[in-house]
């Protein structure tokens, strides 16, 4: 059966439910754990730390995406962090729902990556998601299109890094999106989106903890 918001597919819509009921019960468990130490592991050792916490985004800041990739109708939808996939399925839905382009997301953690496929598989979203385990600083590196939107929602510190890398496949208009904004380690990623001379027009959208949106001129 065709729908016309992909969204509504029973298939998607209670994989999110699912996702999101597991997300609100890690918050109680993220709540009361020991912050600074996991802040002070480095990337790979979070990510095994984390292996089986929910950290995703919001339902307000999914369906965000979910129309802004249905506007803006990439061919390259990239994203750094896809965790269990619950962004990764509001962004296929879209792709799927433009009926042209693909997602392609990176997680480090091979739990995380090989529950998300499974995730994909079960929605019929997997056809237009291509899944790049291991460090994005490598696997987006060797990205041979250009991305026509981006989403940014692994670990903050690496935004930056991230979006350095992708830089060179941006075309004017692309759309960099960063989530959880109000988090300490995305100021110098902010500073640098905020500054008109790196070539980005950029605007905060109040959703959870934010969402800054940045247009590369």
């Amino acid at each position: 059966m065709t729908y016309a918001n992909t969204l509504a597919d029973p298939r998607v819509a209670h994989a999110l439910d699912r996702m999101f009921a597991a997300a609100d019960r890690d918050k109680e468990a993220l709540a009361a754990a020991d912050l600074d130490a996991f802040a002070a592991m480095t990337a790979h050792e979070r990510a095994d730390a984390a292996s089986d916490v929910y950290m995703p985004v919001s339902e307000a800041g999914g369906r965000l995406l979910y129309s802004l990739v249905r506007a803006v109708r990439p061919s390259t939808v990239v994203e750094f962090g896809t965790s269990f996939g619950i962004s990764t399925l509001f962004l296929a839905a879209a792709v799927r729902d433009n009926g042209t382009g693909r997602v392609v997301t990176t997680e480090l953690s091979p739990d995380k990556a090989a529950a998300a496929r499974r995730t994909f598989a079960e929605t019929g979203l997997d056809d237009v998601i291509t899944l790049l385990e291991g460090d994005a600083l490598e696997t987006l590196a060797a990205l041979d299109e250009p991305a026509g939107f981006v989403l940014l929602d692994g670990w903050k510190e690496l935004y930056l890094p991230v979006l350095r890398v992708l830089e060179p496949r941006l075309a004017p208009g692309t759309l960099v999106v960063g989530d959880d904004v109000t988090m300490p380690d995305v100021a110098p990623y902010l500073e640098y989106v905020r500054d008109p001379a790196n070539g980005y027009h950029s605007a905060t959208f109040p959703v959870e903890d934010g969402m800054e949106i940045s247009c590369r001129l």
